[in-house]
């Protein structure tokens, strides 16, 4: 999953901000700086949602443009985003997901929504396909 920065130069440094999500912003004081922060900055929005139901709009591929990069997201927290994104769009519940899925415990499926903890084993890949068809593994790696 990789979203889509703007930057900019001053005479200080760089800064930079997220195409697909206003008031995501970063800045450093060189290039190298900048895109650690771009990073960082964008895990961080997508890990920490203001709650289950809230996701950023999804990454626009046909963006391209002066000044314009793309910045990879950390494989668990695509995961994590893609699995709330998939559950939000559907108006389910987490322990609607988690029936579906055989969890008993509703926390095993709240790992699946967490950056930290979303390292699901192939098995629980081939459910969250049956329970979301449209779910791609490989928007989460692209």
């Amino acid at each position: 999953m990789r979203y889509h920065f703007k930057i900019h130069r001053t005479k200080k440094g760089f800064w930079a901000e997220c195409v697909e999500y206003d008031g995501c912003i970063t800045q450093g004081d060189t290039r190298k700086e900048l895109d650690f922060n771009m990073r960082e900055v964008l895990d961080a929005m997508l890990d920490e949602p203001p709650d289950s139901d809230w996701f950023m709009p999804m990454p626009d591929p046909k963006i391209k443009g002066r000044n314009i990069v793309e910045v990879e997201v950390d494989p668990k927290i695509a995961m994590a985003t893609m699995v709330r994104f998939n559950r939000v769009k559907r108006g389910l519940t987490q322990r609607q997901v988690a029936d579906k899925l055989g969890m008993k415990h509703i926390y095993q499926y709240q790992k699946l929504e967490s950056g930290k903890t979303a390292n699901p084993e192939f098995g629980t890949l081939v459910k969250i396909k049956r329970v979301f068809p449209e779910f791609s593994v490989d928007s989460v790696l692209a």
